[in-house]
């Protein structure tokens, strides 16, 4: 991230200062919109601009350019199975499911370690609850992964988006655990490696800690993950369609995408 930016909206140019020098890019270039990026997702970050959408009448709390691009993916692969750990307020739930409903194939398995009374009943009651499945429990707890496990078939594709927890120990043993599901050309998303970005910043009103975020982090535990084995590699999805000088996302799920690519 640079240590300033300072944009000149008449000249149509940006001047980066960091330590290691200056350098100036147009804003009509992917070097500028790439910093203009990093700020508008740090000020996004701290100004809980996520908190603001709903899908389907429910609060989904994710960047709506992750869910299109995710969307992409989605209907490339079309899944027997979307599993996400964390389910809050049910927004992605029945985001996955009204995917799964409009390409007529899949269905959801939502697991979170607390399912609050009044998600559970309104996630219950929504139109596409017969296409979402929820677990209750500790995501890494052998029990729940167990029950995870049992109701994906062995024949089954999976796609596997982790966005619960997000310490660098418990993605790991996420990844882990719920690699098995996933099949040659599939996925697991560990969402939030954008948190590395962001060590000692505060959200608007939250006092959570976040000092150690540049290690403690999605990020990293993908990065651990991957050195440890070889059948999976970090490789987000190219865009689907591009007429734009841009190639990479503005998003949360920074070096989150893993690929399966060969049987262990």
């Amino acid at each position: 991230m640079a240590d300033r930016l300072t944009i000149d909206l008449e000249a149509g140019e940006l001047t980066c200062e960091t330590d290691t020098g200056t350098t100036r890019h147009r804003l009509d270039t992917a070097e500028g919109f790439a910093l203009l990026s990093r700020a508008w997702l740090r000020s996004g970050w701290q100004t809980k601009h996520v908190y603001t959408f709903t899908w389907l009448g429910r609060p989904i709390i994710q960047l709506p350019e992750d869910m299109f691009r995710v969307q992409e993916v989605v209907y490339r692969l079309k899944p027997d199975v979307i599993v996400e750990t964390g389910v809050a307020h049910g927004g992605s739930l029945v985001y996955y499911a009204s995917l799964c409903h409009a390409i007529g194939h899949g269905r959801v398995i939502g697991v979170d370690i607390e399912i609050r009374p009044h998600n559970r009943a309104a996630i219950e009651a929504h139109e596409l609850s017969h296409l979402i499945t929820l677990i209750e429990g500790d995501s890494i707890a052998e029990d729940v992964v167990a029950k995870v496990r049992a109701c994906v078939a062995p024949a089954e594709s999976a796609l596997v988006m982790l966005d619960g927890k997000h310490t660098r120990a418990h993605v790991l043993a996420e990844l882990e655990a719920y690699a098995p599901l996933v099949p040659v050309g599939s996925y697991m998303v560990a969402a939030d490696g954008l948190m590395q970005n962001l060590a000692g910043l505060r959200r608007w009103r939250d006092e959570s800690p976040t000092e150690d975020w540049s290690w403690n982090n999605p990020r990293e535990a993908a990065r651990e993950f991957l050195a440890r084995r070889d059948d999976f590699r970090l490789d987000p999805p190219a865009f689907a369609f591009n007429e734009s000088p841009l190639s990479e996302p503005v998003t949360y799920w920074a070096s989150g995408w893993l690929e399966r690519v060969r049987e262990r």
